[in-house]
């Protein structure tokens, strides 16, 4: 039995005429370039095309704490891609990624370039090559990849499942909010009770897999995307806000967060980064705006 108004798939579904939503622009059912245009590149052999959400952040937070960590070659040119103005789908960054999807990374460091895409693909490709933030022993190792991909499996229904229809969607539906908001849910208490055992995500030591995980769940329980943290009663899980608060205070992470940064005021953003005093600049300029 159907409700009156309720909506009845088609045998063969096509596009809509109008569609509507913050994102409605951008989502198209093809893939491929939409126009043609080169990528800039700066000097380093690092070359990241990113936007400061929360995949984007997974990567330049990396980058930072290996720069942090002594790795000079981790030094990096990071060029801001407006999602929102399409350029996702430029011929040159769709080279880079086919899946046109923010962050992609180019390594000219190797004999013949090399392209990564997909955050968590970026995050392991940069582990194993500095040998940093990745455990070597085989248990260590697995542990890291398996919250790492706990994550690149989860960040969906967060971000495209519970925010879209709680933050983006046209307009609010009863079933969507509460279908995801309980999926949501049941990832806090799956990383609050990992956290209850271990002080980071793998155990003892602080990999790629918390710098995966914490941009998504740290903006929930901070309450910086979305805005859901109240109806999520998000500060219940006292794990999570601990392992929150501990990643959030890194000088290095509160670096990455800065790299290609679109919101707030123009002294806080940082469309581009080509060495480390640019996120200086930025960094000095709240500083003088909260005095």
């Amino acid at each position: 039995m159907t409700q009156a108004n309720e909506y009845q798939p088609p045998k063969v579904w096509t596009t809509p005429e109008e569609s509507s939503g913050r994102y409605a622009g951008i989502n198209r059912p093809e893939a491929g370039a939409r126009y043609e245009a080169e990528l800039p590149r700066g000097e380093h052999p690092l070359q990241l095309y990113s936007l400061a959400t929360p995949n984007g952040q997974k990567v330049t937070i990396m980058l930072e704490e290996l720069l942090a960590a002594g790795v000079t070659q981790a030094e990096y040119d990071a060029h801001l891609i407006r999602i929102m103005e399409q350029e996702q789908f430029s011929s040159g960054f769709v080279a880079i990624n086919p899946n046109s999807k923010i962050p992609a990374l180019v390594d000219y460091s190797e004999p013949e370039p090399i392209r990564v895409f997909e955050s968590g693909s970026i995050l392991l490709y940069l582990a194993e090559k500095f040998g940093h933030f990745l455990p070597t022993d085989r248990a260590g190792r697995t542990e890291t990849l398996n919250w790492l991909f706990w994550l690149q499996g989860s960040a969906p229904f967060v971000g495209g499942g519970f925010g879209h229809f709680y933050a983006y969607a046209p307009f609010k539906q009863e079933y969507p909010i509460n279908r995801y908001t309980m999926e949501t849910k049941r990832l806090l208490d799956v990383l609050n009770r990992r956290l209850a055992e271990t002080r980071f995500l793998s155990g003892d030591s602080y990999t790629i897999a918390d710098m995966a995980t914490w941009p998504w769940f740290g903006g929930l329980m901070n309450d910086t995307v979305y805005g859901a943290a109240t109806f999520l009663n998000a500060e219940s899980y006292t794990n999570v806000r601990r392992w929150v608060d501990e990643i959030a205070a890194r000088p290095a992470v509160q670096r990455g967060l800065i790299v290609n940064s679109v919101k707030g005021e123009p002294h806080e953003q940082l469309h581009a980064r080509h060495k480390a005093e640019d996120i200086d600049a930025v960094l000095k300029a709240r500083r003088q705006a909260a005095e």
